[in-house]
């Protein structure tokens, strides 16, 4: 992950850069495994130097994910709009044939303003955690593909040259049919094409293949050796059947469950410091108190048989328009007992950290002893 510096607009592009910014994002690029394009879903104007940052990514288009982010921050209708104004705008960038996944969320912790998308954000979320995770994958079957269309070019490359070889003279007029082979440079094309069975799309760009052969001397070429061509071919081959068992195993795979995975998002993909910030109470007087009244009329109004079940709290927590990657990480902080249910105390440590989290604390990532209910401290030890 590269955090790139900030987009740069008008004057600021021209005299602040000391280098070609464009030219270093592509660098990156060809490096990446995965490039994502971050937009605001209040500020989707493209400037002039973005704008050339994302024509330099086409060569990597497979590559790119955009995220639309803060989408919490505006209602459906105008999100709607938003998301409309941003694929126009990427379409006449990118021009290319297939559209460019974009995600929508609000990739934070903090309490949504508008949650009437939280299903659509929780989905979003999930399949960019999918995405992430098949990257292992997807890296070495890209890597794969490489090889077999950097194969593809050099046997073209030997063709093309086998074939000029084959013409040109040993000893007398070698110079004056070398300039007649280069000016009939396309005609060869045709005939390679035409023997050889290759596609017109594997052929090398005619312009600087031209331009190439005037500056190379001719005497430093290889002889074409058939055996070589072979094993190109098998390499290919053995490729392609790599590549399809790779299809099969990927379709079948079962990734670690999301869900899981969501528990832990905070912890394992943006990580959140781990805040005492919190009160430890007057002379060790458990903190959770002080509120133990108000959550406790919440406990009796949604437990059954002195425990609450995540069932019977999903409602409640959602209410608070924490992200829901924020409440499991709650739910499984305050279940000391780790029996998937709540009880009193349990229930008053979850609203505790709810509390404390919608007043911007971050969460501890594992629940200090001053704040485990006196009731569970046993089990910690």
């Amino acid at each position: 992950m590269i955090d790139t510096p900030g987009i740069l607009s008008g004057e600021k592009q021209r005299i602040d850069r000391g280098y070609n910014y464009a030219s270093v994002m592509s660098w990156f690029a060809e490096r990446a495994d995965l490039i994502i394009l971050l937009f605001d879903a209040h500020k989707l104007d493209i400037s002039d130097e973005f704008r050339s940052v994302i024509e330099s990514l086409k060569p990597q288009e497979e590559k790119v994910r955009v995220v639309l982010n803060k989408a919490d921050m505006i209602n459906t209708q105008s999100l709607m709009r938003v998301y409309g104004a941003l694929m126009w705008s990427l379409g006449k960038i990118l021009q290319t044939p297939e559209v460019v996944r974009v995600y929508i969320g609000s990739f934070w912790e903090e309490a949504l303003k508008y949650d009437e998308n939280r299903k659509l954000f929780e989905s979003e979320l999930h399949n960019l955690i999918d995405d992430i995770q098949r990257l292992p994958i997807n890296s070495s079957i890209r890597k794969l593909n490489d090889l077999i269309k950097r194969a593809r070019v050099v046997k073209v490359h030997a063709n093309i040259m086998n074939k000029l070889k084959s013409k040109t003279p040993y000893l007398f007029n070698k110079e004056r049919k070398k300039e007649d082979l280069i000016r009939n440079l396309r005609e060869t094309f045709y005939q390679i094409q035409r023997d050889e069975l290759i596609s017109i799309g594997d052929l090398p760009d005619f312009n600087q293949f031209q331009n190439n052969l005037r500056n190379y001397d001719w005497s430093k070429m290889y002889y074409y050796k058939p055996k070589l061509i072979v094993d190109i071919d098998n390499l290919s081959n053995e490729i392609s059947t790599i590549l399809s068992e790779s299809s099969v195993n990927k379709d079948n795979e079962n990734f670690t469950n999301t869900n899981s995975i969501l528990t832990n998002y905070s912890n394992s993909l943006f990580g959140s410091i781990s805040s005492e910030g919190i009160n430890k109470g007057k002379r060790g007087q458990w903190i959770v108190k002080e509120n133990r009244e108000k959550y406790d009329k919440i406990f009796t109004t949604l437990s059954t048989d002195g425990q609450v079940c995540s069932d019977s709290a999903k409602q409640y927590f959602l209410s608070t328009k924490l992200p829901s990657i924020v409440l499991s990480k709650i739910w499984k902080l305050a279940d000391i007992s780790n029996d998937g249910t709540l009880d009193k105390d349990e229930f008053a440590l979850a609203m505790y950290l709810i509390d404390i989290k919608l007043k911007g604390h971050n969460l501890p990532d594992k629940i200090p002893f001053h704040l485990i209910p006196p009731s569970k401290r046993h089990l910690s030890t």
